[in-house]
């Protein structure tokens, strides 16, 4: 008996099919192995670093110079101030044997002496006082200086001299010659002073007096 075949289970009808199949798994497979690559493994060796071969680095030794002190200064002058009231206790001796018709020489005392400080200073009328409500009353601002808002304090020095009358005045120390000028204007103008002493005797007696000049 002669076995029946069906033909939708018969795998000789789907032989090309597989052919082809196989065909194309086998070529495939050569491309892959023609595509795939290996890479050698390669050890890089960045060196070592080796200290011997560095050079000691040579730093100079460097020394400050030492500049010599400056010379001392010279030791500062001594000024002797001599004051006025010193006693001379060298007398002098008149001898009263000497004939009548001898002539006697008189020295007169310098008119340029002045001193500073007498026993018996002089004195303004009305004192010190007076003689700062004399020059506010008398002293008249220069326009000019009061325009360009000019101030400042003026030193004045003059000499009393031996009948009290003011003399000599001169500018110490200025601030601006209008202002200047007004101040050895007024300081002229004060009345006579009662006279210094010394010893019972008028001498010139010299006053520096600062005069103010401000604007309200």
């Amino acid at each position: 008996m002669e076995p029946k075949k069906n033909p939708e289970v018969n795998l000789e009808r789907k032989k090309g099919l597989f052919l082809q199949i196989g065909l194309v798994i086998a070529l495939l497979v050569v491309l892959g192995a023609f595509e795939y690559k290996t890479y050698e493994k390669i050890a890089y060796n960045l060196g070592a670093l080796n200290l011997d071969d560095l050079e000691e680095e040579i730093i100079p030794i460097t020394k400050q110079e030492l500049k010599p002190p400056p010379p001392p200064p010279p030791p500062p002058e001594i000024i002797e101030i001599v004051e006025d009231d010193v006693i001379i206790e060298d007398e002098i001796e008149i001898d009263s044997e000497s004939d009548e018709d001898e002539e006697i020489e008189i020295i007169e005392e310098d008119d340029d002496e002045f001193f500073m400080v007498v026993e018996n200073m002089p004195i303004f009328p009305g004192g010190d006082l007076g003689l700062m409500k004399y020059i506010q009353k008398h002293v008249k601002y220069p326009a000019i200086a009061k325009e360009y808002n000019i101030t400042g304090k003026v030193y004045v020095s003059f000499i009393v001299d031996k009948s009290g009358s003011v003399t000599n005045v001169k500018i110490v120390r200025g601030v601006d010659k209008n202002l200047d000028a007004e101040a050895v204007r007024v300081v002229k103008s004060l009345p006579k002073y009662k006279p210094g002493k010394q010893r019972g005797k008028a001498v010139r007696v010299m006053f520096t007096i600062p005069i103010n000049f401000t604007l309200n």
